[in-house]
């Protein structure tokens, strides 16, 4: 596998082939130095923590590229998203070799890209896309270990739960063109996300029955999850008020343009920020999203379990929705208190009105 010979100029030449047979060579000016890397090369390739020297060189903007043309076979929106997060990753790191990339220095440019004004929950998405790209590096065997950890992580940061109040909700429905005003009825009473609202259809709707059934979401892709296309009940006002649409614009989608066609997510968070600073009291930074956490707060104040809430908002986990609205179900302390009194007081009647001991 390895070999040394002295040349006629008095070096040494240190030799091995790697599993797939290619040989590599190095001089050294002593036999000694010589042994001893061969002898590191031969451990790791025993160990299987052996790396090309060549792909050793990679650097980061090449390996990404390479990872990006891989990572095509997602979904279109999957993979645009992926490759927002990587040029942030090459914009940092991108000249530098694989292996050459510090923890340290990790964590010195995530604490930059927040002073930049990212959110944490951002950075924390970007950290965690170089995270999968080193993975994925260490596995292909180009580096031995990545040097993005839990360690290296800033942290998600806390979703957002801002949750307006009925006469809020109501206000930003009137503000909206009237073509656009369903998209506040399908956020803030059935709990649909903006890439789902833009394209749900006539016929994903079942009027009668008031039944929506979410099958695609912007542009016209599947849903990502399965529990995504669970059915939603609505009440029959919403449904009835919802089958104005297509006789009243002769569209096939339930929000449209004022001409009565499909509009995209951007166009419909474009128009929901410009009117919502009309709103009283709205909180700061207020986004088409947190219709869907009035939703929940609905629910949640109907006194509906976590086990349903997670159903009717298409969570794929109850943790989800306990992380995100736990604090917005009712202090049960009083209960607990209340369920324990009820035992003892229930054992301090039976002793009244036991028998005393015959004496």
């Amino acid at each position: 596998m390895a070999s040394i010979q002295k040349r006629p100029d008095g070096r040494w030449r240190a030799r091995y082939r790697d599993a797939d047979g290619k040989e590599h060579a190095r001089h050294f000016p002593r036999k000694i130095d010589a042994q001893r890397w061969t002898d590191e090369v031969t451990a790791a390739v025993v160990t299987g923590s052996y790396v090309d020297p060549k792909k050793a060189r990679l650097t980061v903007g090449e390996w990404c590229a390479t990872w990006l043309t891989g990572y095509g076979s997602k979904r279109a929106s999957t993979v645009r998203q992926a490759s927002v997060h990587v040029k942030h990753i090459v914009a940092a790191f991108g000249s530098r070799q694989l292996s050459q990339v510090r923890p340290s220095e990790v964590k010195a440019w995530t604490v930059k890209l927040k002073a930049d004004g990212y959110a944490d929950s951002t950075v924390y998405a970007i950290h965690s896309r170089f995270a999968q790209i080193m993975a994925d590096a260490v596995h292909d065997g180009i580096i031995m270990r990545s040097p993005l950890s839990r360690r290296t992580s800033p942290g998600a940061g806390k979703q957002r739960a801002y949750v307006a109040t009925t006469e809020q909700v109501w206000a930003l429905h009137d503000l909206m063109p009237e073509s656009m005003r369903p998209a506040v009825l399908l956020g803030a009473f059935a709990g649909l996300r903006i890439a789902e609202v833009a394209v749900l259809r006539v016929d994903d709707v079942d009027f009668m029955r008031g039944i929506i059934t979410p099958a695609i979401q912007y542009p016209a892709e599947p849903l990502k999850t399965e529990i995504s296309k669970t059915a939603i009940p609505i009440p029959r006002d919403l449904a009835t008020e919802l089958s104005k649409v297509p006789a009243r614009w002769g569209s096939q989608t339930l929000v449209t343009s004022e001409f009565g066609r499909s509009v995209s997510p951007h166009r419909i968070e474009d128009k929901f920020r410009a009117i919502r600073d009309e709103v009283e009291d709205l909180p700061e930074g207020f986004r088409f999203h947190d219709l869907r956490h009035y939703f929940a707060s609905l629910l949640i104040a109907a006194g509906l379990d976590v086990k349903v809430v997670q159903t009717r908002l298409r969570h794929a986990s109850a943790k989800t929705t306990l992380d995100t609205y736990g604090h917005m179900w009712p202090d049960k302390d009083e209960s607990a208190r209340a369920a324990i009194q009820n035992v003892l007081i229930a054992r301090a009647d039976s002793l009244r009105t036991k028998p005393a001991a015959s004496l």
